[in-house]
């Protein structure tokens, strides 16, 4: 079942040189109970896609076009009083950086207590039971007594496990994870992504993971969508992807990842990645495209069906049947 869907979301910035598109028909459905990973290079319109659901824009971001769907309800036409009230009950961020996500001056169970309070409406020792519960669910030792504590006092990963625990305090449906494992060491980040994993299963919540980490996506995601320049061009379940990529920029970012084989060089993808003043024609990844054809430069490609539920944007796949 679906739980949540972008309908070609088109979005941009009104800034001081002119109005700028940062995203193109951006379209992708996460299922309930699924892991849906959203990846990409730094700026490519991830984050700003997972804002878009979440209705926290800034000022100068204008939706030109598109629905964002949850539950068959446009998030884009809700007022202002129904979008609060989706965030955090129903709809809830795990933000990039947890080191700066908790107010320093007020303890981890004052933060959690008033998130229970707002979302939940629960007061006394029903919330406090609440938000023990939850920190006991992210499995942060002595609940109680961290309680007490103030962010200061916890790890990067413990404060990562917060803020998780304040998602399922709320019994959040669908949970964005903006690189949740960002600044964490390597032990921690499998610890964090054991956690979600097991949220998703046990819990039945949606996931929306936004991440540059191909390596994080095998070993969790059940559905990937690839992002370049603002523009969705591959979408697949994770096995599908894994075995039978189809887009050249998909190809190099897999081509990027470190190798377990001696002596064999780490490539890289040339150029880089354009900015929202650059105007492109054509396919915005030919220029630094190892396939690239004269078309490419001058046409847009569609979204070509190469397999069950696998979608790509790209010329190479448009006689596939």
């Amino acid at each position: 079942m679906t739980i949540l869907e972008v309908k070609n979301l088109s979005l941009g910035f009104t800034c001081e040189n002119g109005f700028h598109q940062a995203l193109y028909d951006v379209s992708f459905s996460l299922k309930k109970g699924q892991m849906h990973a959203l990846v990409g290079e730094s700026g490519c319109g991830k984050t700003i896609s997972a804002m878009s659901i979440m209705q926290l824009l800034p000022k100068n971001a204008k939706i030109i076009s598109g629905e964002i769907l949850y539950s068959s309800e446009n998030i884009c036409q809700m007022s202002q009083a129904q979008i609060q009230k989706l965030r955090g009950s129903k709809i809830a961020l795990i933000p990039q950086d947890p080191m700066t996500s908790l107010n320093p001056l007020y303890t981890i169970g004052d933060q959690l207590l008033e998130v229970i309070k707002i979302h939940q409406g629960l007061k006394g020792e029903e919330a406090f039971k609440k938000a023990t519960e939850a920190l006991d669910a992210v499995q942060i030792p002595c609940a109680k007594e961290r309680m007490k504590a103030y962010p200061h006092e916890f790890s990067g990963g413990m404060k990562q496990r917060a803020i998780i625990a304040m998602a399922l305090a709320c019994n959040a449906e669908i949970l964005i994870a903006d690189e949740p494992t960002t600044a964490l060491d390597v032990t921690i980040q499998a610890q964090i992504m054991n956690l979600l994993a097991k949220i998703k299963n046990e819990v039945n919540t949606s996931i929306l993971l936004i991440t540059h980490d191909l390596a994080l996506v095998s070993e969790n995601a059940d559905y990937i969508s690839v992002m370049y320049a603002g523009k969705i061009v591959e979408n697949a379940p994770s096995s599908e992807f894994f075995n039978n990529t189809k887009h050249p920029y998909s190809l190099a970012l897999l081509k990027s990842l470190p190798s377990s084989k001696r002596n064999e060089k780490l490539q890289t993808i040339a150029g880089q990645p354009p900015t929202i003043q650059q105007i492109i024609s054509g396919c915005k990844f030919h220029p630094r495209c190892d396939f690239v054809m004269e078309k490419c430069k001058f046409e847009i490609p569609q979204n070509y069906n190469v397999g069950t539920e696998h979608h790509c944007a790209c010329f190479l796949n448009e006689n596939i049947r």
